[in-house]
């Protein structure tokens, strides 16, 4: 197993964990000051991965690795780092597609799947990839591997906190 796939499947892990077993009346709930839900975390978090591996799908094949490490360790850091609250774009805000946690985690488990595939499949290519993110600019298909793994591990510390606010 890679670096990139490992890192995958370990914030998969945390993700699930972190919202399996909320009572569904918690999950669906708004948490505290208009924030998202459970099922609005696992629904953006879903619909982001799925944006981002069709950029990694159609980055341009370049001849040298377009890695910038110090940028991607970087960007590593920031996206988990809670810290700072970041605005999704409106695009990226969930629109109340998952009515059940079941559903919610079926989903984002069958597009992380597609994630991690894409991620094997692709290995001695992904430091050749380059594709943008909306926000941080040009990437490797690495970079934007950890920025997925990232932004689920942000959104698993995310529905902690929501979890922790209402004692379940």
């Amino acid at each position: 197993m890679t670096e990139i796939v490992q890192m995958l499947e370990d914030s998969r892990r945390q993700l699930v964990e972190a919202a399996r077993g909320a009572p569904e009346p918690q999950a669906a709930a708004p948490a505290e000051g208009g924030r998202w839900s459970i099922l609005q975390c696992l629904e953006h978090v879903t619909f982001t991965e799925r944006r981002f591996l069709g950029l990694i799908e159609n980055a341009e094949l370049r001849e040298a690795s377009v890695v910038d490490a110090e940028k991607e360790a970087m960007l590593s850091a920031r996206v988990v780092d809670r810290s700072t609250k970041v605005n999704a774009p409106e695009r990226a805000h969930p629109q109340g597609v998952f009515t059940s946690l079941e559903q919610a985690l079926s989903e984002f488990n069958a597009t992380r799947d597609k994630c991690v595939a894409f991620a094997a499949a692709n290995a001695g290519r992904l430091d050749r990839l380059l594709t943008s993110h909306p926000r941080f600019g040009e990437t490797s298909g690495t970079g934007m591997l950890r920025i997925v793994a990232g932004h689920a591990l942000r959104h698993a510390e995310q529905i902690r906190e929501i979890r922790a606010e209402k004692g379940a």
